[in-house]
C-alpha cells in the first residue's frame, strides 16, 4: 500500500496539470453526512424534497428547517486531511484546480483557492425576485441558527442559497472551467465520489477523451473503475501518506 502512495505521489509530482474531482466522500471525513452512502441523508430525510426548487418556492421554511444543522453548521466543522493536503498541493503547484460536486465550503477552508463548484455553494443568498440581492453565507447562517429565515429587504421573499437545486440549471460558468480543467488534466484525481449523478459525472470522461490519466480514490465501485490508472480504497490512508511524502 505504501509503495502505491509513494507511486501516486511521484505521479503527481511528473504531471504537468493535475486537477482533482471531489465528491461528498471526502466530507464524511469531516463528519458531514453524504447523500446516497449507508448512512446518508436520503436514508431518513426527504433530500429530493429539502432541494427541490418547486417545493422551495412554495414553502421554503422545509429547506431551512430540514437543512438548518446539514448546510448551516457546516462552516463550524474541520477541513479534513484531503481538504487541507490538496490545499498544500495548490500552493506546491502539484494540483492546478479542485473541481467538486460539494456545497460545504470545505476545500476553500483547506487552503484551495481554484475551487469549480458544480453544484453551487451556499455562498451567497440571493432573491428569486428582485435582482442583486445578495446575503452572504455568515450572514445567513447566523439568521438561520436564531431559527429564521433570511428575506429580502425589498420584498420579504426568503432567499436562496446559490446551491443548485433539483429542477434547476448547473452553473454554466462552472461547468465550462470544470470541462476546460478536465480536458487540460494530464492526471485527475476522483476522490469519494461513485460517478453516478450527471453531468458532474462524465468530467473524467472528459479527461481520458483528451489522453488524461484516471487515479480513483473511492469507498465502492465507480463505473470508469476499469479504465482507471491506479485504483485506492480508503481516502484517508491515501492522503496521510500523501501528507507524509509532502513533508
Amino acid at each position: 500500500m505504501q509503495s502505491d502512495i509513494k507511486t501516486l505521489f511521484d505521479r503527481i509530482s511528473a504531471a504537468k496539470h493535475c486537477v482533482a474531482l471531489t465528491g461528498a466522500g471526502v466530507s464524511t471525513l469531516s463528519g458531514i453526512r453524504d447523500f446516497r452512502g449507508k448512512n446518508g441523508l436520503y436514508n431518513d430525510m426527504d433530500a429530493e424534497k429539502m432541494f427541490d426548487i418547486d417545493y422551495f418556492e412554495q414553502d421554503p421554511s422545509f429547506y431551512y428547517k430540514t437543512a438548518g444543522a446539514f448546510i448551516y453548521n457546516a462552516d463550524e466543522r474541520p477541513a479534513s486531511i484531503v481538504h487541507t493536503t490538496l490545499g498544500d498541493m495548490e500552493k506546491r503547484g502539484l494540483v492546478k484546480a479542485v473541481i467538486t460536486q460539494n456545497i460545504d465550503m470545505l476545500h476553500q477552508k483547506g487552503g484551495s483557492r481554484r475551487v469549480i463548484e458544480v453544484h453551487g455553494s451556499p455562498d451567497p443568498h440571493y432573491c428569486l425576485s428582485c435582482g442583486g440581492v445578495r446575503m452572504s453565507f455568515a450572514e445567513a447562517a447566523a439568521i438561520v441558527k436564531k431559527g429564521e429565515m433570511p428575506r429580502c429587504p425589498n420584498c420579504g421573499r426568503a432567499l436562496k442559497p446559490a446551491i443548485t437545486f433539483f429542477g434547476e440549471r448547473l452553473p454554466a460558468n462552472a461547468l465550462r472551467e470544470a470541462e476546460a480543467e478536465a480536458s487540460s488534466a494530464d492526471l485527475m484525481l476522483v476522490l469519494g465520489t461513485s460517478l453516478t449523478v450527471y453531468p458532474a459525472a462524465g468530467i473524467p470522461e472528459s479527461a481520458l477523451r483528451h489522453g488524461g490519466k484516471l487515479v480513483i480514490v473511492n469507498e465502492g465501485a465507480t463505473p470508469l473503475d476499469s479504465r482507471a490508472d491506479m485504483r485506492f480504497e480508503s481516502l484517508e490512508s491515501v492522503f496521510k501518506g500523501l501528507k507524509e511524502l509532502l513533508g
